[in-house]
């Protein structure tokens, strides 16, 4: 049990690490990694491990999985992590798919991305403007206040979404879905 417990965290972390890789391969030629590829064979162990045999129950199933795996990337593409991981500014990864010149109003000559290849919350890029350009406070405390309210309206969504994922969900398959991180 412990075995399949590992493996099924491994392979969420493999998920996730799928999903913010695509933009950082695509950027600089990556090879042959194909995160749609890798999007399919993650589904496909996700149905072996919730045992889904019927077309009909995994179409249910894997959408919803997609609106929570969805909800998960535009509620992380809001938060701070995604200033690490993809978003550009100084320092950062920034730049277009596929090396094209990036837009000079964005930021630093750089274009911003959401983290883990989501899209950019605009309100987080008007702060982390704000914060280059070391805007007055009052400027920042507004713009931060707009920044966590858009983040409760994105961790509502997953909310949303996870409860309508465990809505069409065995006891079994709701323990297989927390293990792989799509339930609390």
């Amino acid at each position: 049990m412990k075995l399949l417990g590992k493996t099924l965290s491994m392979a969420a972390a493999i998920f996730a690490l799928s999903v913010g890789a695509q933009s950082t391969f695509a950027q600089r030629g990556g090879g042959n990694f194909d995160p749609a590829e890798m999007q399919k064979m993650m589904m496909e162990r996700m149905r072996t491990s919730f045992d889904v045999k019927d077309d009909g129950e995994w179409k249910l199933i894997s959408e919803r999985i997609t609106a929570v795996s969805d909800a998960r990337r535009a509620a992380q593409s809001g938060g701070g992590m995604g200033a690490m991981f993809g978003r550009g500014g100084r320092g950062g990864a920034g730049g277009t798919p596929g090396g094209a010149p990036a837009d000079a109003n964005a930021g630093g000559g750089q274009q911003r991305r959401g983290g883990f290849g989501g899209t950019p919350n605009p309100d987080m890029e008007a702060l982390q403007k704000a914060i280059e350009d070391k805007a007055p406070a009052e400027q920042i405390k507004t713009l931060l206040a707009k920044v966590r309210e858009s983040n409760k309206a994105a961790e509502s969504k997953l909310e949303t979404a996870q409860v309508e994922l465990k809505k069409v969900l065995s006891v079994r398959q709701e323990a297989v879905a927390v293990t792989f991180g799509l339930l609390k």
